[in-house]
């Protein structure tokens, strides 16, 4: 109380009390603060009871209305004092060993403030960034301390300065020569000895004692009085006596001490404060991104900062719980990782594990961003890292297990972080943890090359249709990232030579295209048996699309490039025959409803793939290897076994596996379309396409539908029940049959809009 009544009493003297010039005030002030070590003999009252801080206020009022007075990058004659002086180094000094207690919080504070508000750069010049350092270091030691907050604000404001100034950072990369002095010591300034000197950074490396009392010991004449030599060795006796007690750690290791504010802001990342948490990791998001290849170097190699992110990761991951239902985990609301708040007792959709399941998510996504934001060469450090320690480390035992269960709650996780990822570079890292770098053609001896894709690949034909169809979304999401090995792996790498197709050299007479627009040696389907009943209400007629075929060039003519838009179209919509056909009975189900899809997919497709310089046109069949042996792929064998089976699988099932394969029709390279949209490609003995699937497919269908009493009425039925347009009732027979069939006619409908929007782009200048 009394101390209280002291500091009005001096607020009240200083207000009427004739102004001095700033320097001599700022001198003042730091001069009162000097003097209570001097003279006090009670080192256990806290600060706030003593007039330290008010005179620290003071100092920084009159520092920051020096610099408003004078030109920018003008240094006053305060600011001069402060550096000259090393104000800072012994703020430091009382800081550390927090005497009177409190004092950390208010020299946090001071440094703080003059950083935020002096506009001119403090940082480059020893005498700030050597404190700064050293202060630095004092953050984060013990978590859930008093002096949290005002720690966090400390490392956010020498972040964002770094983040103004990139080449201050090497400022803060020290090179030690020898091991740090033991912790715990005494001494409240041991640790805090530079062992050596940055390349790139203006420190001396020179130690710094307790007895040479920066600030106060200085002994060069200034335009004021110095102290006198008595009040100098009292001042130094004190500061001797501080006694630093050796505190409890953060339970964080650090093996290295180069790059201590990456260090202080891990401690701090896991404080019990969640504001205190997602502050230090705003922090590390503005480092990583810093520009500087030695800092880049130096976050990677000697910090904990992959390891954090990794570890806890994986903790998080084996938080889950065991089993989680799938659709909670796709449904669950989008995870910001700087919003990680959730209330269990205002959710009403909450779920057992969603907590849990949020703070994975969560901290997923902080991973994700920081390698988004991160320097190149920190972001493939740091990517690779959560590769090796989580993705394969954690992730892979999971995925590779025999427990239905385990599987499909660990295939939706994967599948949840697979359309979470944003970052170029991790979603490299998880592409090559998925699928694998291969890029060679595929043998039918070597899928089980990588273990990891050939079991998921073989899970979309999976016994149980739950672990099927959720694999197979994931599939369908991994092709939408804009990544140009994953359609590789998957697929082109074992089209590159074309050897699906049977090479026929062109007869003199053959050059001429037929009249009726069909190439050379192709097969008219009219003619086919199979096609015999098309009536010329289903075909559309040559006016209704483009007449002209795509333009050739002298490696392509026209014989070896695209077939005329309106027969590929016919082929795909006239594949079903008139009796398996229902859309036409019900309003809104036509062709024409997939093209406005079918146009928005694939130029979203282009986008993607603009980048990855695919050829406009098939290579040239004489420069292909067409004696190698030719194999699909795992993927397109799984997926063409499937659609192979289509008449026999649940309509869920059907719905994943024609999704999937439409996905992969729109990508904009040449071999896709012709092996996956070309119904009149020549193809080579014993190999199949996804037109002749459907073909295999269509006649087993006219067998069975003999077999079916009443087929066609049930088969509308059915599709209206699907649709919604009639309510449920008695289960009709051979539904599964029925439903495949709705399936397949549909899907050749959007086969045939994909190959129309596809010939209509190539077409278009």
């Amino acid at each position: 109380m009394f101390s209280k009544f002291t500091s009005i009493l001096q607020h009240a003297v200083e207000a009427l009390a004739p102004s001095l010039p700033l320097q001599e005030d700022f001198v003042y002030h730091w001069k009162a603060i000097t003097h209570y070590y001097i003279e006090t003999s009670d080192d256990k009252a806290p600060v706030t009871d003593t007039n330290i801080p008010s005179h620290l206020e003071q100092m920084l009022v009159i520092l920051v209305q020096e610099e408003s007075e004078r030109e920018f990058g003008e240094t006053g004659p305060c600011m001069e004092y402060l550096l000259h002086h090393k104000i800072l180094e012994t703020l430091y000094t009382l800081g550390k060993a927090d005497c009177p207690p409190g004092m950390k919080q208010q020299v946090l504070v001071f440094y703080t403030k003059l950083l935020g508000k002096i506009r001119q750069p403090l940082l480059p010049h020893i005498n700030v960034h050597r404190p700064v350092q050293k202060l630095i270091r004092l953050c984060g030691e013990v978590l859930a301390t008093p002096t949290e907050n005002e720690e966090i604000q400390f490392l956010c404001i020498v972040c964002a300065k770094l983040k103004q100034d990139p080449y201050l950072v090497n400022f803060f990369l020290e090179n030690k020569l020898k091991s740090l002095v033991s912790k715990g010591a005494a001494n409240a300034t041991s640790e805090d000895v530079l062992k050596g000197q940055d390349s790139l950074s203006a420190d001396t490396g020179q130690s710094f004692r307790p007895e040479e009392l920066p600030g106060a010991s200085e002994t060069e004449h200034t335009e004021l009085e110095e102290e006198p030599p008595q009040q100098i060795d009292d001042l130094s006796a004190s500061l001797d006596g501080l006694s630093v007690a050796a505190l409890p750690e953060a339970t964080v290791v650090r093996p290295n001490q180069d790059y201590n504010l990456v260090n202080s802001l891990l401690n701090l990342t896991r404080s019990p404060d969640g504001r205190i948490a997602v502050k230090a990791c705003e922090g590390l998001m503005l480092l990583v991104s810093l520009p500087e290849p030695a800092a880049a170097k130096c976050l990677t190699q000697s910090t904990c900062l992959c390891e954090l992110l990794t570890d806890r990761l994986a903790s998080l991951y084996r938080a889950l719980p065991q089993s989680v239902d799938p659709l909670d985990i796709e449904t669950v609301e989008a995870i910001n990782w700087g919003l990680d708040s959730y209330s269990h007792k205002e959710d009403a959709s909450a779920f057992p594990g969603k907590r849990a399941l949020i703070s994975f998510l969560s901290w997923f996504d902080y991973c994700d961003q920081l390698i988004k934001e991160a320097q190149k060469t920190a972001a493939v450090a740091l990517a690779k890292a959560v590769r090796e320690r989580f993705f394969i480390g954690v992730m892979e035992p999971q995925l590779m297990q025999t427990s239905e269960m385990g599987i499909l709650t660990s295939t939706a996780l994967l599948h949840r972080i697979v359309r979470q990822v944003t970052s170029d570079i991790l979603l490299q890292e998880m592409v090559f943890f998925i699928l694998g770098e291969q890029r060679e053609p595929e043998t039918l001896a070597e899928i089980s090359r990588h273990p990891l894709r050939h079991r998921l690949i073989e899970h979309c034909d999976h016994i149980s249709d739950e672990i099927s169809i959720m694999t197979l979304r994931m599939f369908e999401h991994l092709l939408q990232k804009p990544n140009e090995h994953i359609l590789y792996n998957l697929v082109l790498r074992n089209l590159e030579e074309r050897n699906y197709t049977e090479y026929k050299p062109v007869c003199p007479e053959d050059k001429d295209v037929m009249e009726n627009g069909l190439i050379a040696g192709a097969v008219d389907l009219e003619e086919d048996p199979l096609f015999t009943d098309i009536s010329p209400d289903n075909t559309l007629s040559n006016q209704e699309w483009l007449s002209s075929s795509p333009p050739t060039t002298p490696d392509h003519p026209k014989s070896d490039g695209k077939t005329e838009v309106h027969k590929i179209v016919n082929s795909f919509l006239c594949l079903v025959p008139d009796e398996a056909k229902s859309s036409y009975h019900v309003e809104g189900t036509g062709y024409d409803t997939y093209l406005r899809d079918a146009h928005r997919q694939f130029r979203d497709y282009c986008a993607i793939c603009l980048r990855w310089e695919w050829p406009g046109s098939p290579k040239a069949l004489e420069k292909c290897n067409l004696e190698a042996a030719f194999f699909e792929g795992h993927f397109l064998k799984v997926l063409f076994d499937r659609m192979g089976r289509i008449l026999d699988q649940p309509y869920d099932v059907n719905l994943q596996v024609t999704s999937v394969l439409s996905r992969l029709s729109l990508f904009p390279h040449p071999h896709i379309h012709e092996y996956l949209l070309d119904p009149y490609v020549n193809l080579a003995s014993g190999c199949r396409s996804l037109f002749s699937v459907i073909v295999r497919v269509v006649g087993d269908l006219m067998v069975r539908i003999q077999r079916i009493q009443d087929f066609t009425p049930k088969l509308l039925l059915v599709r209206k029940r699907l649709l919604g347009l009639e309510p449920e009732g008695p289960i009709v027979d051979h539904i599964t049959l029925l439903e495949g069939v709705i399936v397949l006619e549909e899907f050749c409908k959007e086969l045939a809009a994909i190959a129309f929007v596809k010939y209509h782009a190539s077409s278009t200048p």
